[in-house]
């Protein structure tokens, strides 16, 4: 519960919780509606504009600009910050559309590597304009060039707090 007015503890002999104050009450939940929104109409643009959700952009974008266009899996799982299992299965999705095709890794033979198609890439070129463009809208045309530099401040820093180093902290890409 996150919640400044709730004044009930989490029980017997337990410290009291940092409740939020009213303004960080309001801030979260506005953050909260934000990235909910963001994610939404991003999502919704590139079904009807590219047939696929935004997470699958995400994969397409990361092949896009890998060396050969492949990258091994739990690259991808890490870098879109998905579990394996939900990447596996976005990138049978890809595969049954012909965008993605799974390989052998020829340096380790347990992993594997996916690899952007020419079908693909040309879907991809194909839906980046729209995308950037609804990105634009949402969020970049709105904000001064010093809110987009504290906006990356602030996304940086709580990036590092949630993805520390070395620390074996319970991460989807892990799971």
């Amino acid at each position: 519960m996150t919640t400044a007015s709730n004044t009930g503890g989490p029980g017997p002999g337990g410290p009291e919780p940092r409740w939020l104050s009213d303004e960080e009450q309001r801030v979260w939940r506005s953050y909260l509606h934000a990235t909910t929104l963001l994610e939404d109409s991003l999502d919704r643009q590139l079904q009807r504009d590219a047939g696929m959700p935004h997470i699958y952009y995400g994969l397409l974008v990361q092949l896009a600009e890998a060396p050969r266009r492949r990258r091994r899996m739990t690259e991808l799982a890490r870098d879109a910050k998905i579990t394996r299992s939900r990447l596996s299965h976005a990138i049978a999705r890809l595969e049954k559309n012909g965008w993605v095709r799974r390989e052998e890794c020829p340096s380790d033979k347990r992993g594997q590597n996916a690899y952007l198609t020419d079908e693909g890439y040309e879907v991809l070129r194909k839906a980046a304009p729209g995308h950037v463009a609804a990105v634009r809208q949402a969020v970049f045309d709105r904000l001064s060039p010093e809110q987009v530099r504290q906006l990356g401040e602030i996304t940086r820093i709580m990036t590092e707090s949630l993805e520390p180093d070395g620390t074996g902290a319970d991460l989807p890409w892990l799971r």
